[in-house]
């Protein structure tokens, strides 16, 4: 009965995609044109969850996607209305199966967050701590599979109709989208990676920097219940005095910590915006939301290492060189040219951020995805194309530049022997 109930909310689902796609025909009709990215991402904002994700894969893939495309969903807002306090009790006490005041104490009714997937409500246990609980919206998986579906479809249709369309296989990135999607949606794969980033955090004798415990007794694939961390974002450096005697010294451990994880971890944070970076009470680092976290062969790790490496100390063929080889080509790429033109992003890096003017969180994030796309630009114009991984790699490691100018201007990270970031 269960698969006839799901295949009918799949051709309901399939009916409103194609309802709200219409809407936006009929509007481009009357004459309401939006540019084509922005159309675009209204269209997916008013789609919901999967398209909403979409828009963000859509947001840290350059490597996949036109430079317009990638700008325009940077503002793909996966904001959703907040489902209401009864709906999301029902959800956690069937998930647990037993009243909820056996497992927690005191619920807030208001949510502290709410996005596609998931709505999460600050809590405390019978026993006393202080916890978050992470809750899935009802029928997110349903609706994910459905459109997915619908999207890989879609794609293959494409590619049989125009095979020139893309480098790359649409169907083969919607297919690495539901694979990323569909761990997002299990909390379980999402507990886990919170154990195995404590455990390396354990193995490394790191005591500075700490990720939420889980409490397994109140978590299922779709309730995750966590220690609450209290404290302020990174980038907030007029709390972070309070908490941090030496901001300076926070941000290293952050760093250390993350860099560590390229090679001591199974898989490393793939999403360290100032949100998911805690400055906890006691002075402390605290890693939080796991739900996308990337993993990076060995052999691209080497030269991903060595293309930071090259970019430390502004050897820009030594950058080239490692471009090469961590990027997919067809064509044979002359490191002298592909240098030349690395070193004139350089310049251009070093007038964006002027060192006597505050330098703001919200303007990192606008910087990174800016830098992001004209490096992966310089590389695909010799003819290189990058793997996501490099993409989401390259992407954190210009986030802890920007924090660098936020928090620590005059550090030189290039020659700070306190950060062992390639050791």
């Amino acid at each position: 009965m269960g698969t006839v109930t799901n295949g009918i909310k799949g051709v309901f689902r399939i009916g409103q995609t194609l309802s709200v796609l219409g809407r936006t025909g009929v509007n481009w009709v009357r004459g309401e044109r939006p540019p084509a990215p922005r159309m675009l991402r209204q269209t997916f904002e008013s789609l919901g969850a999967t398209y909403i994700k979409l828009g963000q894969f859509i947001a840290s893939s350059p490597t996949f996607f036109p430079k317009e495309y990638v700008e325009e969903f940077q503002y793909c807002l996966d904001r959703t209305p907040n489902l209401p306090f009864g709906v999301i009790k029902g959800i956690i006490s069937k998930e647990l199966n037993r009243p909820i005041d056996q497992v927690f104490s005191e619920i807030d009714p208001v949510a502290l967050a709410s996005a596609s997937i998931a709505q999460v409500h600050a809590a405390r246990l019978v026993t006393g701590e202080d916890v978050v609980i992470k809750v899935q919206k009802p029928g997110v998986e349903n609706i994910l599979l459905t459109d997915l579906n619908f999207l890989y479809l879609s794609a293959r249709i494409l590619e049989t109709l125009a095979p020139k369309l893309s480098w790359t296989s649409l169907s083969g990135i919607v297919e690495e989208i539901q694979r990323t999607m569909m761990e997002e949606c299990d909390f379980i794969k999402e507990a886990n990676n919170l154990k195995v980033f404590r455990k390396f955090l354990h193995d490394t004798h790191n005591e500075d920097a700490t990720v939420p415990a889980v409490y397994e007794h109140a978590s299922t694939r779709r309730i995750l219940t966590m220690e609450r961390f209290h404290g302020v974002p990174l980038t907030d450096l007029e709390s972070i005095r309070g908490y941090a005697k030496d901001p300076e010294r926070t941000l290293i451990t952050a760093m250390n910590t993350w860099f560590a994880s390229l090679t001591k971890c199974e898989f490393f944070h793939a999403d360290v915006h100032a949100g998911n970076l805690m400055v906890l009470k006691d002075g402390r680092v605290g890693f939080i939301d796991f739900g996308i976290v990337g993993r990076i062969r060995p052999d691209t790790w080497e030269a991903v290492s060595d293309f930071i490496s090259a970019v430390m100390v502004g050897n820009f063929e030594g950058m080239a060189d490692a471009m090469i080889r961590i990027g997919i080509t067809k064509h044979t790429v002359k490191v002298h040219d592909l240098a030349a033109d690395l070193r004139k992003l350089y310049q251009q890096m070093d007038k964006m951020v002027p060192d006597h003017v505050p330098y703001q969180a919200d303007q990192a994030e606008d910087d990174v995805n800016s830098i992001l796309m004209d490096m992966v630009k310089v590389g695909e114009s010799h003819g290189l194309h990058f793997p996501r991984e490099f993409a989401l790699l390259l992407k954190q490691f210009l986030y802890f530049d920007r924090y660098v100018h936020i928090l620590a201007p005059e550090m030189d990270v290039f020659m700070d022997d306190r950060l062992n970031m390639l050791h």
